[in-house]
Formats: structure tokens, sequence, C-alpha cells
């Protein structure tokens, strides 16, 4: 069993893209900036678009956090969102989920120009990933592939069980699975709470990836010996026995699933900071496709 360490993946990535910023500034080039928008103080929220900042300091990029009150209109959110697309110092945007419930996600997510959408929801960015063009992909799952991708894992004719359907991690991740490119070119199965066989599915899996927010949800009854285990859960689970009262836990039985696995993904440490570098990833590329 041989862990997938998104720590150790995502540090070469920022290493990479630390180099190619230097890289710019020696050459008087444009650095890349992202904008995020960040609406109320939800606590999860705020610890996500903080990392993300940190990140982009790090790197070397620019970066600028816009606070609003949950309580701001949706057309005065949308009204900011369309002041950063018509900025032209401003490559990336990125608006942290979940929302206010008066304020409609589709909308906002329509509402980024394509150019700048480095979270990769659009229906232009995903309606190109289908199709395989190039685009910004959605971060957890191309964070994903480039781990599948550091490990030089080969998925080729494998069959990968998603858990999940989720416009965010599922869907898209059965699509870059099933794509035509390395890793990929795998069988598909996408199993969800309407599913009435998925212990038998994901007995068949080569892959597992664990997308449905239900801590421990994967048992060790549901994998194959030499399984690979993708575990992109996680929910605080309150745990008296530990400093701050919760411990986090993934979608995965971790302890009990993953002598079984070839390889497994942690929780935490595993999906969690890739995701953040293939979202740097997709804002150092809108800032040189536009520059």
């Amino acid at each position: 069993m041989k862990i997938l360490d998104g720590q150790l993946v995502s540090q070469a990535t920022k290493d990479e893209l630390k180099i190619k910023v230097a890289q710019l500034v020696a050459e008087g080039k444009k650095v890349p900036h992202l904008a995020a928008i960040l609406v109320g103080n939800n606590g999860a929220s705020e610890t996500y678009v903080g990392s993300k900042v940190r990140t982009c300091e790090e790197i070397g990029f620019r970066s600028t956090l816009i606070r609003l009150e949950d309580t701001i209109s949706e057309f005065k959110l949308l009204e900011t969102i369309e002041q950063l697309n018509n900025d032209l110092d401003i490559d990336g945007i990125l608006v942290q989920l979940p929302l206010p419930k008066h304020i409609s996600d589709e909308k906002v997510i329509n509402a980024i120009h394509p150019s700048k959408d480095v979270d990769g929801f659009h229906p232009v960015s995903v309606g190109k990933m289908v199709q395989s063009l190039p685009t910004f992909i959605p971060a957890t799952p191309h964070g994903i592939m480039l781990m599948l991708e550091h490990y030089k894992i080969d998925t080729k004719g494998m069959h990968a069980v998603v858990i999940g359907r989720s416009n965010i991690v599922g869907r898209p991740m059965s699509i870059l699975l099933s794509a035509n490119t390395n890793p990929g070119n795998c069988t598909v199965t996408i199993c969800h709470s309407a599913t009435k066989n998925l212990k038998e599915l994901c007995l068949q899996a080569d892959i597992i990836v664990a997308a449905l927010g239900r801590p421990e949800f994967v048992t060790a009854d549901m994998v194959k010996e030499g399984a690979i285990v993708i575990d992109v859960g996680i929910t605080r689970v309150a745990d008296a026995t530990k400093k701050r009262g919760y411990a986090l836990k993934g979608d995965v039985q971790f302890d009990t699933v993953a002598p079984k696995c070839s390889y497994i993904t942690p929780v935490p440490g595993g999906v969690g900071p890739m995701t953040i570098a293939a979202l740097m990833k997709n804002t150092y590329n809108a800032c040189l496709l536009k520059h």
C-alpha cells in the first residue's frame, strides 16, 4: 500500500509555478492575479479562502480578497463580478461556495467570464472539458488527475467507480477518467444515492473515487485487493479526545480500507492540497492566455 501524498505533489506543483512566476518577473511580464469573493463568514469558507490567498503569496501571484456581508443582494454580487470581469489586471475570479440561500449559485457561476473561470464551473468550461478541448478543469478533479500523473499510475483500461454526481467533483471526474488521455482511458461507473448494487459495483472497481460527503461511508468489504482509492470527502466529526473537539474524516474508513489498497489518499493531506494547487495552475494559465 502506498500513500498518495497530496502535500508532496501540491508542493512540487507550487514550486514549479514559483519558478515560472520568477521568470515572468525577470522578463518584466505580467504576474497572475486572482480575485476571490467571500460572502458571509462561514468558518470552512474562511479557511479555504485564506489558504488560497496564502498560496498565491507563496507562489508570487497577486491576490485580492473581496469580503461581502451575507445580506448582500444577488444583484450587487453580480455587479461586483461584472466589475472584475472588466478589470484587465484580474486573471482569475473565484466565488467561494456555498452562498447564502437568497443567491443563486447558477447565476453567479454563469456571471463569471469563461476566460477568468479558474474554478472551471462555467457551462462553457464544462462543455469544452466534455469535448476534450483546452479549458479550465474544476480544481478538485484536476488535482486528482495531477496526482495520478505524478505517481505515474497507468489507468488505461481500468474500471473506475465514482461515488457522487456533483457538478463540482463527481461528474467532471467521470469525464476526465473516461477521456482518451493518460491518466484516463478508464471505463467509468457513476454511483449515487439511487444506485442499487453499490457494494457489488465497488468490488469490481480498480479505482474508487469517493465524493459523496458521508464520513467513512466506504468500508473494507466494499473494496477489492489492490484497488486505488481516492477520498474526496472531508467532514468534521465530534471527537472529545481531540483538542479542537472534532476530528476530520474522509468518505473512506481509512484504517480498515488502506491495507487492501495499492494506493490511497489520506484525509487530511490528500485531495485537499491538490485542489488548491490545481486552482493555481488554472490561474497561471488564465494569465498566460491573455498576456
